[in-house]
């Protein structure tokens, strides 16, 4: 049950730097830092956006963008840090 927990946690941990990649990525677009036209630089977006774009896009229907700023990927990192404190609560009673 232990390694469950852990690997629980570890897959959470890495879609928390996924969710900040993709975050870092989308600002240094936006403000000219890299090319979005480069190969790279855009298979490396669109993996990121596979990846994260169904579990946010949930989160974006119920929250509408405030002024431009989307707060979908902030609401995400706060359920994932919930959800890594309360799955060894649940599961092994910590």
């Amino acid at each position: 049950m232990i390694a469950l927990v852990q690997t629980i946690d570890l897959i959470l941990s890495l879609y928390t730097w996924v969710l900040i990649g993709t975050a870092v990525m989308s600002w240094l677009i936006a403000f000219n830092v890299i090319n979005p036209y480069s190969p790279a630089v855009r298979s490396i977006g669109q993996g990121l956006h596979v990846v994260t774009e169904p579990l946010l896009r949930p989160i974006r229907r119920v929250v509408p963008s405030a002024g431009g700023m989307d707060f979908s990927p902030v609401i995400l990192l706060i359920v994932i840090f919930f959800l890594r404190r309360f799955i060894p609560e649940v599961l092994l009673g910590m």
